[in-house]
């Protein structure tokens, strides 16, 4: 009997090599998926692809690609010391994730110096290679290889990524606004524009003219090319590092002059021989969107001040117009080509490659080009969500190239003969139509087909007159001009109105008609009809209306009633029930405050939402909120500390944040940003005490009362150890029909006053204590109207500090003690106290009326 063995083969270095760059794109799916439970989940999941996936790709294949340039192949047995490099490379880059996210500055550091080390050993490696390959061509009497310049773009491109290693952790360790403006720039430059960027110029005027077909092109170019490109990088690094931006633009202008050079022959042979199939599409797509990008950089960069902002405008063009859509592109082309089995296997993991390829180009440029555009937040999101898919495609479109290569090699391996691949035919015009119409699909359902969807007539049964009134009516400075409009009885009214103001606004009229939310300088028409009675008209956005921004239409010789709508909320605000218990299951926000972080620099991300909430039991409202619920998020440091807040806005309107505890000026980082849009608040802490934070926005007093508020903890240097920690926020709210009241928060009547945004939520969830105890309770009045006199019933405070100085510390020779911290709106501080029996303790704004609104807890001593 004859037993037959399949022996396994070993995998070969490029399967090991290119193993990490697949880990890293599924680590970036969960990553997208799961974002919003992720710390430092923007960076996260632009580090994950750059660092993680482009990163890799970029060793992997310039090694593979510069011994076939170079015609000079290491022997198998010199391999194990490129997988060594390859293995600590990516220890470097989960290091430095690690160190990030968890805000520890020295693992950082280490992080950035293990990438930066392995990156330079290849760029070594690869002169080695070049040295190798001269002197056996030499030996050999052979001529240059043909493609050998393009390796020095190579050695060029890996010398770039210490540097920006190097900036990256200088970024991590914190700098002031203009500095870190600066060191993004460079950090993106020297990473993005340098590392990718040169190793892609070298390795598409090789690949490129094979990808479509044609002869050679700019072959002679390439050592000018290169040249213009490190003086265009080295410019720009010069430029931000110094803070001059028209010298960064300068360099970034060389740069696209260089990539021009490199990109003008690619892009005509292109038109001479169109992309047939994902991979030189997808090259074709990433070339245009890094030439578009750099145009604008240049002009964005020279016609403005550099701020972080503008320093990062064309990130995510960056990222995935042009980064995304070449590493996958290529790798669309390379991994089939690699696999290798003749050219039949080759054409069938090529065409397993090119599935539903020309929907995945459309759908992806199109879906980014909407992502840009000033559209709805919910119609970008729509939008960004094809574009995903598109992108996450790739993974099982290219398993399942691979199977399909691996059952081609089978069988060139067992002996049996593999016909000639016939193409399947993928129907590109089905895939066009089918991609344009998922994405028309998103803009009329998202964007609600331009927000008028018609209204009540307004005639009042007068006789038309067949004449049109046309008005342009402007929205900026929380005011409509003209804000009275009269129109000729019987006259069809068109309206047009155009948001001139830095913040979403909208109009709404009594008889139904609506703009829709208007974005910063985008218009729209209201064909209101023929007017036979006077119409009110007015800003729907919460507070607006009582800020003046309200159109009086007048009928002139009309005989009808005036169209009005008091729009106010009281009528269907909530009954409130201070004595009803919640249920079972409901938990009260955690009043302990976390002491402070390791490091010196803080990083959070505030993501803005309307979501709806509870004030109390049985007391719903819209909250306008920072991470999710009203209140934001606790932060705590030392004097000297930085903190780092990125805020995107996924909200329908304009919001802002204003932190108490820095000293910044306030026309950049406090500046209002609108749905879709995000900003970064640097400041450090100089003093300690207890600071408010809020949205800044216009009305203030709304945006504070709808939840937009939090604390900032800067402890003071003398600060004592206790046994416990606690802090106590009052906020005051104003319930409307299903959102916040304006009339009430401007007539200055509170519905509910709360500590930690919940009334009375410490009465049904007390805290705990022990006789003895010595505690701490931090004490902030987020306002926006009432201040607080905090009192513990049955007890009295040994130490009282208040905006920043201590006005009672326990050991007073004269034995003082104090029995309330009174702050004004705004103002903060802590007291101390020690309970010298057991029972149950109520603390309470002991201004009485505000105790009975809600703002009242409890604390058990046992």
């Amino acid at each position: 009997m004859t037993t037959t063995r399949t022996v396994k083969r070993p995998k070969s270095w490029h399967q090991r090599a290119g193993m990490p760059v697949r880990v890293w794109l599924v680590l970036l799916i969960v990553a997208g998926l799961t974002h919003p439970f992720l710390p430092e989940s923007r960076w996260l999941l632009v580090h994950l692809f750059t660092l993680g996936a482009v990163t890799n790709s970029i060793v992997v294949w310039s090694q593979t690609l510069a011994e076939r340039f170079l015609g000079y192949h290491l022997p198998e047995s010199e391999r194990r010391p490129q997988l060594v490099k390859i293995y600590l490379l990516n220890a470097g880059i989960v290091v430095t994730i690690i160190g990030v996210v968890g805000g520890w500055f020295p693992v950082t550091f280490v992080g950035a110096v293990l990438i930066g080390a392995m990156v330079a050993w290849h760029a070594i490696s690869l002169l080695l290679l070049i040295r190798r390959a001269q002197r056996a061509r030499v030996e050999a009497g052979d001529s240059p290889a043909e493609h050998a310049q393009s390796v020095w773009f190579l050695v060029a491109s890996s010398a770039m990524l210490p540097f920006g290693a190097g900036f990256g952790a200088v970024l991590a360790y914190g700098a002031t606004e203009q500095a870190e403006a600066g060191f993004l720039l460079a950090h993106q430059a020297m990473n993005l524009l340098g590392f990718l960027g040169l190793a892609a110029a070298g390795v598409l005027t090789v690949m490129y003219p094979n990808l479509i077909g044609m002869d050679k092109a700019g072959v002679e170019r390439r050592p000018a090319a290169l040249a213009i490109l490190l003086v265009g990088i080295a410019a720009l690094m010069v430029g931000a590092l110094a803070g001059y931006p028209l010298i960064a633009a300068a360099g970034c202008a060389v740069y696209l002059i260089g990539w021009i050079v490199v990109a003008a022959p690619l892009l005509r042979g292109a038109f001479s021989h169109p992309p047939n199939g994902y991979a030189v599409a997808s090259v074709t797509a990433a070339i245009l969107w890094l030439l578009g990008s750099l145009a604008v950089l240049a002009i964005v960069l020279a016609t403005g001040p550099m701020d972080p902002d503008r320093a990062t405008l064309m990130t995510v063009p960056f990222l995935a117009g042009f980064a995304a859509q070449l590493l996958f592109g290529v790798m669309s082309h390379l991994l089939p080509t690699l696999m290798g089995g003749g050219p039949a296997v080759v054409s069938a993991g090529v065409d397993k490659m090119n599935r539903w390829w020309v929907w995945r180009i459309v759908v992806i440029n199109i879906g980014l080009l909407l992502f840009l555009m000033p559209l709805e937040s919910w119609m970008r999101v729509g939008g960004t969500a094809l574009v995903m898919i598109a992108f996450v495609m790739f993974l099982p479109v290219m398993i399942t190239s691979a199977k399909a290569s691996v059952a081609g090699r089978r069988a060139v391996m067992s002996g049996r003969t593999v016909p000639d691949y016939v193409p399947a035919t993928h129907q590109r015009g089905l895939q066009a139509t089918s991609a344009l119409a998922c994405l028309a699909l998103v803009a009329a359902v998202m964007s609600g087909i331009g927000g008028d969807f018609g209204g009540q007539d307004a005639s009042a049964g007068v006789t038309p007159t067949g004449n049109t009134t046309e008005v342009h009516i402007e929205a900026v400075g929380m005011r409509f001009t003209p804000d009275t409009i009269t129109v000729p009885a019987g006259d069809r009214l068109v309206l047009t109105v155009t948001n001139s103001d830095d913040q979403v606004h909208d109009l709404v009229l009594a008889t139904g008609h609506d703009t829709g939310r208007l974005a910063p300088g985008e218009s729209s028409t209201l064909e209101v009809g023929v007017v036979g009675a006077d119409i009110d008209g007015w800003c729907s956005i919460v507070g607006h209306r009582q800020q003046g921004m309200v159109v009086h239409i007048v009928a002139d010789g009309g005989g009808g009633g005036a169209m009005v709508h008091d729009h106010g909320s009281a009528a269907g605000a909530p009954t409130v029930d201070l004595a009803a218990e919640p249920d079972t299951d409901f938990v009260a926000r955690d009043p302990l405050l976390a002491p402070a972080s390791d490091g010196t620099l803080h990083r959070y991300t505030f993501e803005i939402t309307e979501v709806p909430g509870e004030y109390a039991v049985g007391v719903p409202q819209t909250m306008w909120t920072y991470n999710g619920q009203a209140m934001g998020p606790t932060l705590r440091g030392r004097v000297g500390d930085v903190f780092e807040i990125t805020m995107v806005n996924h909200g329908s309107m304009g919001h802002s944040i204003d932190f108490h505890a820095g000293m910044v000026g306030p026309d950049g980082p406090m500046r209002t940003i609108n749905p879709g849009e995000e900003l970064i608040y640097r400041f450090r802490a100089e003093h300690s005490g207890i600071w408010l934070y809020h949205c800044a926005t216009t009305p203030m007093a709304v945006h504070i009362a709808a939840g937009m508020f939090g604390a900032v903890v800067i402890d003071p240097p003398s600060l004592s150890a206790v046994d416990a920690e606690y802090l106590m926020v009052q906020s005051d709210a104003y319930l409307g029909d299903g959102e916040v009241d304006a009339v009430k928060v401007a007539a200055g009547t509170p519905d509910l006053v709360m500590f930690n945004a919940f009334a009375d939520q410490y009465v049904h969830r007390p805290l705990h204590a022990e006789v003895g105890d010595r505690l701490r309770i931090w004490v902030l009045d987020a306002g926006p109207n009432e201040p607080v006199a905090f009192h513990i019933v049955g007890s009295q405070f040994d130490t009282v500090y208040k905006e920043g100085t201590y006005l009672l510390r326990a050991g007073d020779p004269d034995s003082g003690g104090s029995q309330v911290l009174d702050l004004a709106v705004a103002q903060g501080g802590f007291v101390e106290l020690r309970f010298l029996e057991p029972g149950i303790y109520t603390f309470l704004n002991h201004r009485m009326v505000d105790g009975d609104r809600g703002a009242m807890g409890r604390i058990v001593v046992g």
